[in-house]
């Protein structure tokens, strides 16, 4: 038997997972259900890959990868605009499933991403309910936006949507709340990041269910991963300023209403903010580097389960 590392791509779409194995080509098309995920599991297992990546799409990839993940497969779930460079980077340009299972195989050969851990179901759970709020919230800015400009016939049906969207916002609310108190080490973690002055409910949920890998990281690492890492631009003589790509978005927005909040609150940040200012740092620029001081400050606060007010945390600050 060969001893070639094999590499699985699976592209995801709401009807089917296209399979394609690397370098052997070898391609399978599954049902998006939980037969399917069976059957798929059990085609990919027997040929023992080296790696089984997927890109993440919205949450339909979830029950492949549980299956996956049960069976002990080394799975990866990825930044589909990775996959989308990478293509582009081998003069691929066309795009269908197949064509991108193939792409996400070779991806995996070339690249190898690092495994992180995987959610488990409890996290998954808090991790829709953290979504669905984001989405409330967004209808609601929208609908009161519209609610200014609307013919006054149709404001009455405005303002009743949005006080249902509202009563549904607390619903939610109440949902969260009563998932972190029901999980004693959700409940632990967030009271560890709540400790720290800029920290609400929003910031510490969104880093639970968004950030499993907070508190295993380096410094470094956990930057990058939420995307506030500065990275070069340069390219011969040229230098350009440095400035935050990629990473995980959703996390980034929230951690900067935070941070906003921080500066204004939280002595350590605010001294940090004005002596960045008072060095000449633009504004945006100086924001950003409080972001990823913040960021930095809590993933240290739950690597040592240690809460703001002590010795550790204000040594890490």
């Amino acid at each position: 038997m060969s001893t070639q590392e094999v590499f699985a791509g699976i592209d995801v779409s709401k009807e089917n997972l296209e399979v394609c194995l690397w370098p052997q080509e070898e391609r399978m098309s599954f049902a998006q259900s939980e037969d399917g995920w069976a059957l798929m599991t059990e085609f990919i297992q027997s040929f023992s890959p080296r790696l089984v990546v997927l890109e993440a799409t919205g949450g339909l990839e979830r029950g492949a990868v549980a299956t996956l993940a049960v069976k002990g497969l080394p799975v990866v779930v990825i930044n589909p605009r990775q996959v989308r460079h990478f293509a582009i980077s081998k003069g691929i340009l066309a795009k269908t499933d197949k064509m991108d299972a193939k792409v996400i195989a070779q991806f995996a050969g070339s690249i190898r991403p690092e495994i992180r851990p995987l959610k488990d179901l409890e996290a998954q759970e808090l991790d829709s309910l953290v979504t669905r709020r984001r989405q409330i919230i967004e209808m609601l800015t929208m609908e009161k936006n519209r609610l200014h400009s609307a013919p006054a016939r149709r404001r009455n049906d405005i303002r009743m949507h949005i006080e249902w969207m509202e009563k549904r916002l607390e619903k939610v609310e109440k949902d969260l709340d009563g998932m972190i108190r029901k999980s004693s080490l959700w409940r632990v973690k967030e009271e560890i990041l709540r400790s720290m002055k800029g920290v609400g409910p929003v910031l510490s949920r969104s880093l639970l269910s968004d950030v499993p890998e907070l508190g295993t990281l380096s410094r470094q690492k956990i930057a990058a991963l939420v995307g506030v890492a500065p990275l070069n631009r340069d390219s011969g003589k040229f230098r350009g300023r440095r400035g935050i790509w990629g990473g995980r978005a959703k996390v980034r927005c929230v951690l900067y209403m935070a941070t906003v909040a921080a500066i204004r609150s939280n002595p350590v940040i605010g001294d940090f903010h004005e002596h960045l200012v008072k060095a000449g740092k633009p504004p945006k620029v100086a924001i950003t580097a409080c972001m990823r001081r913040m960021l930095i400050i809590l993933n240290a606060m739950i690597k040592n389960q240690t809460p703001w007010q002590s010795p550790v945390a204000q040594k890490t600050a």
